[in-house]
């Protein structure tokens, strides 16, 4: 049967793979943080988010506690999210540089948001196998995303997740080490890797990532895309 983004959607949303994950992003919803307490919590898995025709694939974590994991859109409603969106804006790949909620008016040109897990894990951390019970999910966006040229991993562990994920559909790939913004080419028909360190607020008040670091990531990313500066459009 050919898949479909409506169909893939409604089997990441209704996942329950991950009992521990399930139970924490529902107390989360159900708990709040108090700044939120008056809004309505997504709780549920996270699906992907973008331009289904992109060029660009970008991979993190997973959702947060009280971004994604209350906003129902990836790396939407928390300081990763306004790092990511304003240098996304800048690069011209978003048509605003803030995410706040699914009904905010953003929309992606030439890109697509998504991560190696979809439910907010306790401490950031989710489990090997969490990440193995998820990477079908990721799988099936990449199979529909056929333009896809340049998957960008935030992080670590995006990074060995998507290394697992070409290992399990045959590409013969060495142990890569994880640096920001390194880049590595792969054989055709596999899109150009690309690393940098993730958007968090313990990167970004840090300085680990600046300002500057991203924005030359997102310049690199247009060089291997055909030096492509498009103004933003809408996108489903």
């Amino acid at each position: 049967m050919t898949d479909t983004w409506e169909t893939l959607n409604r089997d990441v949303i209704a996942c329950r793979r991950c009992p521990r994950l399930v139970a924490w992003r529902e107390e989360v919803a159900r708990m709040k943080r108090r700044a939120f307490r008056d809004a309505g919590y997504w709780g549920k898995p996270v699906p992907g988010f973008g331009d289904p025709h992109a060029r660009l694939v970008i991979v993190g974590l997973a959702p947060g506690a009280h971004g994604s994991n209350r906003t129902g859109r990836m790396f939407t409603g928390d300081s990763s999210g306004d790092t990511l969106y304003a240098a996304l804006h800048r690069a011209g790949f978003a048509s605003q540089p803030m995410a706040t909620a699914r009904d905010d008016g953003l929309t992606l040109h030439d890109t697509f948001i998504t991560a190696v897990g979809r439910c907010v894990p306790p401490e950031n951390k989710p489990t090997a196998e969490e990440l193995a019970n998820c990477r079908p999910f990721l799988a099936r966006e990449l199979a529909l995303l056929t333009n896809a040229r340049v998957v960008l991993a935030l992080g670590r562990i995006a990074f060995d997740g998507v290394l697992l994920l070409l290992r399990e559909q045959g590409l013969d790939v060495p142990a890569l080490p994880f640096a920001h913004g390194i880049t590595y080419p792969l054989p055709a028909p596999w899109p150009t890797l690309v690393a940098s360190y993730h958007p968090s607020r313990q990167n970004t008040q840090t300085g680990r990532l600046t300002v500057a670091m991203f924005d030359a990531v997102f310049a690199q990313i247009h060089s291997l895309l055909g030096g492509d500066r498009h103004v933003p459009i809408s996108c489903a």
